[in-house]
């Protein structure tokens, strides 16, 4: 009698493991194959990148490395996936830091590149898009002239990364040509500004708050405003767009 209720035991801690088991591998696999939303290590350093990325379930990797006088040296820069991507577990997120001294670039030829197709451009030597100027052209976003500090400058020139370029591009007038302004509420100053570049847009101004006191503040803020606001209506290309920033959290608002 004894061996059976011995067995009956037995029996019942090999169902209970069993299951137990069952529910960790599940647990394991839903884990491993639900979809992580990727944060924005925009300015700050690798080690501070590290720490959230292990928090978020990701890593992080220092692939490239750019030299910008407006953020501080050794911050991120750039990275890839973007912020707000949705990504798997254990994804490798790479980085673009800022270099601790600066570089010498060759001014790339943008001539006859598309708008897009400079801006990336021109932030893979680490120099930055200035204004859009528009001009009557049978290729509309079609880049017709590379200029800083409204003078041509030429393909192979040497400059310093953080240089500014403007770019001179076409618009079609007998082509239904235009944009919309995207919603950039809750972004970092880099970012904002590059994802109103991508719709072919223009910065009139940056105001930042009284809660913005120092170099080092202006880099962190935030969009908690945005002139004319984010809309589905089209909207002529090159059209300024006014950002207000802070870093209030008051003010941020919430996403």
């Amino acid at each position: 009698m004894k061996w059976i209720i011995r067995n009956i035991l037995w029996a019942v801690v090999i169902v209970v493991v069993l299951i137990a088991g069952a529910v960790v591998f599940l647990n394991v696999v839903t884990q491993h194959n639900r979809e992580l939303i990727v944060p924005d290590f925009t300015n700050m350093t690798v080690a501070e990148a590290e720490a959230l990325a292990a928090d978020a379930g990701m890593r992080v990797e220092v692939t490239d490395s750019v030299f910008a006088k407006r953020i501080r040296k050794g911050a991120v820069r750039d990275q890839n996936p973007a912020p707000g991507s949705k990504v798997k577990e254990g994804r490798r997120i790479s980085l673009t830091i800022n270099a601790l001294n600066a570089k010498k670039v060759t001014m790339p030829n943008l001539i006859d590149l598309s708008m897009r197709q400079a801006l990336a451009e021109l932030q893979s030597r680490g120099l930055v898009l200035g204004k859009l100027i528009y001009v009557r052209d049978m290729a509309t976003n079609n880049v017709l002239r590379q200029l800083h500090g409204n003078r041509e400058i030429a393909p192979g020139t040497t400059v310093e990364t953080d240089t500014v370029v403007d770019l001179v591009v076409g618009l079609n007038p007998d082509t239904e040509a235009s944009t919309y302004v995207p919603d950039v509420l809750g972004k970092r100053y880099m970012s904002a500004v590059d994802a109103l570049h991508k719709q072919s847009l223009n910065i009139k101004t940056l105001r930042f708050d009284d809660s913005v006191k120092t170099y080092e503040d202006s880099l962190d803020a935030v969009v908690y405003r945005q002139s004319p606001e984010a809309s589905d209506i089209p909207v002529n290309l090159g059209n300024d767009v006014s950002l207000y920033l802070t870093v209030n959290p008051e003010r941020i608002p919430s996403r």
